[in-house]
């Protein structure tokens, strides 16, 4: 028996263990797993010194490196995610339908574990103790798979969280993580359909369609973040145009940073030179449509690339529109379903861009930046889907739960004649 499939079936044994732990025991053992990971925080912090040494290296730079890197604060709310998702409703066992049907039976849906989650992700290695926090409290199993450049990183952290397991008396295969990074070991973790229940990817584009191919589990997919605001006519600009420094400036390399901009060509004359100047301050690089390139002199000429293009970057693709209805086309022709966000004073415009785009989140008057678990309510977040299987957007405990029937009657049989 191979060591992948030896440490999956271990984790599943692990998930039972898991899965029979009330609310207290699991919000116990997750405010451990903080207090450990606090205490624990030099030897984290000296092997994340080293992935970041050896990524540097490489030549590892921008968006991937900011991601890797850890300091005092970012492990401090990595610890206080932990306690978040720990002072959640509990999902497991809530009764989401109960109704009494005509024979009187009593038919409830009820909340229960997956079973098995494998997280595959590259270079954060805060999805280490933020997958872990979301599985144990949902009653799952974890395997856990990062990135060769945050080895080190995740190992610290797992060995953190390995010695709040021990203290709690839970097995520490239900928090599994796999230090054969090899190709062949993880297509082999994704074909063990009689033990994974659910494998989850996170990272960039060619990680997830790799997973998406070779997988023999269910996948939740989240290709890339191509994010838009729109500015209608009735915006105010000021506002608008906070959303778009925050959205594009504050951290490029996410998948909730902004990627496009559109803007009404009522107002493009007034707002897109000041946005222009500001994000140019900022050093953004601004590639444009042929209305954009006259009102911003200096603007690159865009690309249909460019406009289906997550940058991960000081880089921001505009286009001016004549109206909501062109904003949405574009939406519906280059968005990647994930976070799209429109700017206005006016309720029915507002109405209208919500009902009109299925993406997994849309937001009025608000920075798509909100467009993560943790600032959505769910303590953290194992990912974000844009998969429309039983999860949609932001993912916490309760996507990873699944609803089952629980029948109860009093002898009931179904007569053949009802056949």
């Amino acid at each position: 028996m191979s060591s992948i499939r030896t440490q999956a079936l271990a984790c599943r044994d692990a998930s039972r263990h898991i899965a029979a732990l009330d609310t207290a025991a699991k919000q116990h053992l997750l405010r451990d797993m903080a207090n450990a990971l606090e205490s624990q925080v030099d030897a984290v912090l000296e092997a994340n010194a080293e992935d970041m040494r050896l990524a540097i290296e490489k030549g590892v730079q921008g968006a991937m490196l900011d991601r890797l890197k850890l300091d005092v604060p970012r492990v401090q709310a990595i610890a206080d995610a932990l306690r978040e998702v720990a002072d959640l409703p509990d999902p497991v066992g809530v009764v989401t339908r109960h109704e009494i049907r005509p024979n009187a039976l009593r038919i409830e849906r009820v909340r229960v574990p997956l079973g098995v989650i494998a997280m595959i992700y590259e270079a954060r290695p805060n999805v280490t103790a933020d997958a872990a926090a979301l599985c144990l409290f949902a009653g799952n199993g974890v395997i856990l798979r990062g990135g060769s450049e945050a080895l080190r990183s995740n190992l610290a952290i797992a060995a953190a969280l390995h010695s709040a397991l021990r203290t709690n008396d839970v097995p520490v295969a239900a928090l599994t993580l796999i230090d054969d990074l090899s190709r062949e070991a993880m297509i082999e973790l994704l074909q063990l359909a009689d033990i994974v229940d659910l494998a989850i990817p996170r990272g960039g584009e060619g990680l997830i369609r790799f997973v998406a191919e070779h997988a023999r589990v269910p996948v939740i997919k989240h290709y890339k973040g191509v994010c838009h605001l729109y500015v209608d006519r009735a915006a105010d600009q000021a506002l608008a145009l906070n959303l778009l420094i925050d959205g594009k400036t504050t951290r490029p390399g996410v998948c909730n940073a902004l990627e496009t901009l559109l803007v009404h060509a009522a107002v493009a004359d007034s707002f897109l030179p000041q946005a222009a100047a500001a994000l140019q301050e900022r050093n953004v690089e601004l590639r444009g449509c042929e209305r954009s390139c006259k009102l911003v002199p200096g603007m690159l000429a865009a690309t249909d690339d460019d406009y289906a293009a997550e940058f991960l970057d000081l880089i921001l693709a505009v286009r001016v529109v004549d109206d909501l209805d062109e904003a949405i086309a574009h939406i519906q022709c280059y968005g990647s379903d994930h976070t799209e966000v429109i700017a206005t004073a006016d309720e029915i415009t507002a109405q209208r861009f919500v009902h009109a785009l299925r993406s997994a989140v849309v937001m009025v008057n608000a920075s798509s930046r909100f467009s993560d678990g943790g600032q959505l309510g769910l303590g953290a977040e194992i990912g974000i889907s844009t998969t429309r299987l039983h999860a949609y957007g932001p993912m916490g405990a309760e996507s990873l739960t699944i609803e089952r029937f629980v029948v109860r009657g009093e002898g009931q049989i179904r007569h053949p004649s009802a056949d």
